[in-house]
C-alpha cells in the first residue's frame, strides 16, 4: 500500500492545501485518511484535500511526497483519476 501527497501549494480559504491520493484503490486511500482522522469530506473525486499543517502528518504516517504533476501521473497510470465535469451552459427559457 502506498500512498502520496504532493506539497502544500494550492490556496484556498484561507489555507494552502496539499493533495493525497493512491496508486491502487479508493479503499486503501479512505483507511489511511481516516487513520489520520481526515473527515469523508475531505474527500474530492479521487483524492483527499489535505491543509499544510497536516502534511508532516501524512509523511510520518507512510505517505510518500511526490510533486503535484506526479500527483496527477500517479491516478491517470493507476485508471483512479476522475477529472472534474465541465459545466454545460443552459439554453435561456
Amino acid at each position: 500500500m502506498t500512498l502520496y501527497i504532493d506539497p502544500p501549494s494550492w490556496p484556498g480559504h484561507g489555507r494552502m492545501w496539499s493533495h493525497l491520493v493512491s496508486d491502487a484503490s479508493y479503499d486503501e486511500l479512505h483507511v489511511f485518511a481516516a487513520g489520520l482522522g481526515v473527515p469523508r469530506r475531505a474527500f474530492e473525486r479521487d483524492h483527499y484535500d489535505l491543509p499544510a499543517h497536516r502534511y508532516a502528518d501524512a509523511v510520518a504516517a507512510g505517505a510518500v511526497e511526490v510533486s503535484s504533476r506526479e500527483v496527477v501521473r500517479l491516478l491517470r497510470a493507476s485508471g483512479l483519476r476522475r477529472p472534474k465535469r465541465r459545466q454545460t451552459s443552459q439554453p435561456d427559457a
